[in-house]
């Protein structure tokens, strides 16, 4: 991957516009995508499966008038006044009879009539009207809301000074999420910490750039998704404000390493193609954790979440594209103008392993935890230093102030309460929700979330009786208020009972009485013969809730397993993952204690700008886990992947010993090299999350306040100051992995060795070497700790042929599948056509023709399609198959009439009949390498080998 990205980096340094066209022609044609076909988005709920769900699927069917979105107004009299009284009376039948002619109404409920009760308030203070609509929220139109907001706004005109009027409802309930000036002070934040951090207006303005071009992008195709499915209107502003957060950081640090690499004297271009091999490598591990983590969130089977968490998955994945292909053409820009102002010379990765290896340990090399001293003053030490050498120096007291500190933040998260947003939780000068304050006020908080319990009433004989003895029982249950209404169709096989529980439709005892309920399923079927189930916009949020509580333990067991899977591959460790994981949990608990503080316990609730203390919207917790988990991997990669760096240097510079002093160096230096950009990475996080809450979206502002929190929590208390200190703890332990488990799982290379390694062995075996294969100290130990062959140094120049033999077939085997680049070596150095295995092993693939015969097949039929194509170099297993009179002509004439010179590289257990083959085919000198575990032997001819 490093590889394929350092030849992306380079690359898109010299063709500048080509990649910036790209991009803005992608963004012209999503944006034209929007305005053609884009249908705008939903905030309505639902969840398949659920009983809620069905009774409204039941409703649709048999009773329509119930089952789509609602609407009410309330008319509260003047002091002294009856709503009993005129005017009030005629007032409201006229605006009733009006409302009923608007399109899409499908009934409005008049709280006069004699088949209604519970409408009017026990003072006679106050009248609710009620309004049903065909569909759901989305379904009404514009056109109508507007009329019927004029209809009331004309009642308020018509009524006696002092009585108030007020429209809400769940056709009201939702408010649509908008961007302000204040989500513009994140972006300022992080103009600031980029230009401090790059001491460059110029190189700091390029982040943003990048980061606004892929928002862009990836609101565009949102919204263009819009024509073929359902999204909620949060979905874009969380879309958003990830895709800022992440976009802004994965081109800092690309460009933070750019930035260094010319500050030490790398040529620009050069430097460029290492940053994006290098730091893009992190950038793109960091990002897959991301993208798994949001697509997670399916855990829950929630189709609104899913979609969330797969178009804020889409922001990140344009977000790290962006950075790994716009990032170094943006460079290409700006050229040799990165260093900033005062820029100091720094040494890159590959002078300081280059340094390293060159040294021997105690030669005249110091760290910086002894500074030198220059003119008799001691060197200047900056904050990241000073910090490490305290957190390092003192590990058991900055473990446990830590763990305590996360621990008490905690504490508030036990309080967390979940529900779905209603118009209770509106800003306070929003009309649905003084509508929602008015009508707790006069009629109790239950009447803001009536359930519905609806079933198939066909068998019985006396629909009205049985309905009116349902009411009866129902009213009698604990925690329900009234029950103003139970009826039949109008075909007498459906029931309509509406229920007002006694407690606000978010109130933990309104989900208890669902399931309450819901409980009592059975007895109502066996009693009355009738299967009811309970539904409504109250069931269905509590259902949701429901189900998105039971995803928690599920979704965290998947993150955090993919934590230790991930970095277990990353750092090739066991501790280390498991530290991050603990991390990790400790910051989503200490996130959840700030929210909860925040939101159930009101702590500067008002100077968050929070309109309501009370239950946060149900699927905080899902996303803040998931989304803070990539975040945290993110921070976990970038500081101890240098850590690691540094350990594995020293380590190799100390004759492969190393002890304990030695890691801690590998901790102190490692974390001095990543602290400033990972500060200012988490600082700009923190700053565009942070942004979203004082003004933000009711849904979004729990969402990006934990984000924010999390952010700080997990950057500067956990990886910055509880990781060095568990890592001074843990001593070279921290690198421990089993052998076994080490070969078991894959290679991901973050942190660009496959690229150093490119560049360490640039010249080998000679500048611009012509050599077909070239291979030194070569070696294959498999999983079971056998080796396979070792101490392979060997060449082949273009034209040439060689024999790979021994006593052991799969030795050569082996050695022939290495320089295919079918199987990966585990030590030694080998370039085939001039490119180094296994880094260029895709390329190797593609460009090395390998034909496996036996006498099983055809081996002439299979030596003929190996050699189709352009490929250069073949490699044969069991050249001694040919070695038959017939085939030895045929294969002979398929490698004459190749149309190219071949070089091949074969292997036999009869030296001898491979020989004859490879004559017949125009290489009489054909040279031959007994391969063993041993030292293999190179000879010139076969004829020294059967000697």
């Amino acid at each position: 991957m490093s590889t394929l990205l350092y030849s992306l980096g380079r690359w898109s340094y010299r063709h500048p516009w080509r990649v910036l066209v790209s991009w803005i022609l992608l963004l012209l044609l999503a944006g034209g995508g929007v305005a053609l076909f884009a249908k705008g988005t939903d905030n309505s709920f639902s969840i398949p499966g659920t009983e809620s769900q069905e009774g409204i699927a039941q409703l649709n069917r048999t009773f329509p008038q119930a089952a789509g979105t609602n609407a009410q107004f309330i008319v509260v009299a003047a002091p002294g006044d009856s709503v009993r009284d005129e005017p009030y009376t005629s007032d409201i039948k006229s605006t009733i009879d009006g409302i009923g002619k608007l399109d899409g109404v499908l009934g409005v409920t008049d709280p006069y009539s004699k088949y209604v009760t519970g409408l009017i308030s026990h003072d006679d203070s106050a009248a609710i009207v009620q309004m049903q609509f065909k569909g759901q929220v989305t379904d009404v139109k514009k056109t109508t809301k507007d009329d019927l907001t004029a209809a009331t706004e004309a009642l308020q005109n018509q009524l006696p000074a002092g009585s108030t009027v007020s429209l809400g409802g769940d056709l009201f309930a939702q408010s649509l999420p908008t961007i302000s000036i204040i989500e513009a002070v994140g972006l300022l934040i992080a103009l600031v910490v980029l230009v401090v951090t790059f001491r460059s207006f110029v190189v700091a303005g390029l982040p943003l750039v990048t980061a606004l071009l892929g928002v862009g992008l990836s609101m565009a195709l949102i919204f263009l998704a819009t024509a073929f499915a359902t999204i909620s209107a949060t979905t874009p502003m969380l879309a958003l404000m990830l895709g800022l957060a992440v976009g802004i950081d994965y081109a800092l640090f690309i460009i933070a390493r750019h930035q260094d690499q010319v500050r030490s004297g790398v040529e620009p271009e050069e430097s460029a193609a290492r940053a994006t091999g290098t730091a893009g490598s992190a950038v793109m591990f960091a990002g897959v954790t991301v993208l798994i983590a949001l697509i997670g969130l399916a855990f829950a089977g929630i189709p609104f979440l899913t979609t969330m968490g797969i178009a804020a998955a889409v922001a990140v994945a344009i977000a790290v594209l962006i950075a790994v292909t716009l990032t170094p053409a943006f460079l290409g820009f700006v050229k040799g103008r990165v260093r900033g102002w005062g820029g100091r010379r720094r040494k890159t990765v590959v002078e300081r392993a280059t340094k390293e290896r060159d040294e021997t340990p105690g030669e005249g090399s110091q760290t910086e935890d002894a500074p030198t001293r220059a003119a008799g003053k001691p060197a200047r030490r900056g904050f990241a230093a000073r910090w490490v050498g305290l957190t390092t120096k003192h590990p058991v007291v900055t473990t446990l102030s830590v763990v305590i500190t996360l621990g008490v933040l905690a504490i508030p998260a036990a309080s967390l309460a979940l529900a779905l947003p209603n118009a209770g939780m509106l800003p306070k000068e929003n009309e649905a929700r003084q509508t929602y304050d008015l009508i707790s006020e006069h009629f109790g908080p239950g009447f803001n979330g009536p359930l519905i319990m609806t079933g198939t009433i066909v068998t019985s004989n006396d629909p009205l009786t049985l309905m009116k003895d349902l009411k009866s029982e129902i009213e009698k249950m604990p925690g329900v208020a009234k029950v103003p209404l139970a009826t039949p169709n109008k075909t007498a096989d459906t029931g309509l009972i509406q229920i007002i529980p006694t407690t606000a439709p978010d109130d933990p005892k309104t989900a208890d009485l669902v399931r309450e309920l819901r409980a009592k399923h059975d007895h109502f079927q066996s009693t009355y013969d009738v299967d009811l189930k309970v539904t409504g916009f109250t069931a269905v949020a509590i259902d949701i809730s429901d189900r998105l509580g039971a995803a928690l333990l599920p979704f965290g067991v998947f993150v955090v397993g993919l934590s230790l899977v991930l970095l277990a591959i990353v750092f090739r460790s066991i501790w280390v993952p498991l530290k991050a994981a603990a991390g990790y949990l400790l910051s989503v608990l200490a996130a959840f204690g700030i929210v909860s503080a925040v939101f159930i316990w009101g702590w500067g609730a008002d100077f968050l700008g929070v309109a309501k203390v009370g239950p946060i919207i149900s699927f905080m917790p899902i996303i803040l886990m998931g989304v803070l988990f990539g975040l945290a991997m993110d921070y976990e990669v970038f500081l101890v992947s240098r850590m690691r760096e540094d350990f594995v240097h020293a380590r190799r510079a100390a004759g492969g010993v190393a002890d304990r002093t030695l890691a801690v160096d590998a901790v102190r230096s490692g974390y001095r090299s990543s602290a400033r950009v990972v500060t200012a990475a988490a600082v700009i996080m923190f700053g565009v999350f942070a942004s979203f809450v004082p003004e933000g979206d009711a849904n979004l502002k729990p969402i990006a306040l934990g984000l924010a929190a999390g952010i700080a929590i997990d950057a500067f208390l956990v990886r910055m100051t509880l990781v060095p200190a568990v890592m001074t703890l843990l001593g070279t332990s921290a690198w421990w992995m089993p052998k076994r488990l080490a070969r078991i799982l894959p290679h991901f290379d973050i942190e660009g060795e496959a690229v150093e390694r490119e560049l360490a062995h640039a010249d080998w075996p000679e500048p611009d070497t012509t050599a077909m294969v070239a291979a030194d100290a070569l070696e294959l130990v498999d999983h079971d700790e056998v080796c396979l062959y070792r101490d392979v140094t060997v060449r082949v120049d273009p034209g040439e042929a060689l024999v790979l033999t021994g006593t052991d077939a799969r030795a050569a085997r082996a050695l022939a599948l290495t320089l295919a680049g079918r199987v990966a070596p585990t030590g030694g150095i080998v370039k085939v056509e001039g490119h180094l295995l296994p880094e260029r092993g895709p390329w190797v693939r593609r460009r090395v023709a390998l034909a496996l015969l036996n006498e099983s097949t055809d081996p002439v039929a299979d030596l003929r399609r190996a050699v189709r194509g352009r490929a250069e170099l073949l490699v044969v297993d069991g050249l001694d198959v040919l070695a038959t009179s017939a085939r030895r002509d045929q294969a002979a004439a398929v490698l004459r009439d190749a149309g190219r010179p071949l070089t091949v590289v074969g292997t036999a257990t009869d030296v001898a009949a491979a020989h004859s083959v490879l004559a017949e085919a125009g290489h009489p000198d054909s040279s031959v390498l007994e391969v063993s575990a041993a030292a293999p032997v190179r000879t010139s001819d076969t004829a020294e080998v059967n000697a």
